[in-house]
């Protein structure tokens, strides 16, 4: 019996803008695994869908507290639904806020989560790099002062 060795799943996840921008850098990963991508809901965003398998969350900009909330723990329960539909062994981002709470959802299922802060930050870290430092099994750096910041983090050079 000729057993095909299963394909790593992997969850793509992160912000609209230039985070998403970021992690579209890593497309040529997307051949080597079972892949999907998550991302807010934008005009950008929807046509992707016809080229990758992917769900979206609800764009919440943080400037506007009240319904940032509202969103935000919307995006955490949908956020566990993908997770679960999906099943991913794997979950790589590029960040913001959007997907602090799909890292620890993998936290929760003992999956492994590869964080890649953001290529704008040369010197101070970003929120969301700070929330999933702690529980990384991979934090990669695009600048080398970066590992100042985070000294356990490995330094992966620019995605660009």
């Amino acid at each position: 019996m000729n057993k095909q060795k299963k394909r790593k799943k992997v969850l793509f996840i992160s912000s609209v803008g230039g985070h998403l921008t970021q992690l579209m850098q890593l497309k040529p990963l997307f051949q080597k695994y079972d892949y999907y991508l998550v991302t807010e809901k934008t005009a950008v965003t929807i046509p992707m869908k016809k080229e990758h398998p992917m769900s979206f969350l609800v764009y919440g900009a943080r400037n506007y507290p009240v319904s940032y909330l509202f969103k935000f723990s919307f995006n955490c329960l949908k956020s566990l639904f993908i997770f679960i539909k999906e099943r991913p062994d794997v979950v790589v981002t590029t960040g913001v806020h959007t997907a602090v709470p799909m890292c620890y959802i993998a936290k929760l299922f003992r999956k492994k989560v590869v964080f890649i802060e953001s290529f704008a930050k040369t010197s101070s870290p970003t929120l969301s790099g700070r929330l999933v430092y702690p529980i990384a099994d991979l934090f990669i750096v695009q600048w080398k002062s970066m590992l100042d910041v985070y000294p356990k983090a490995v330094y992966g050079g620019s995605i660009y």
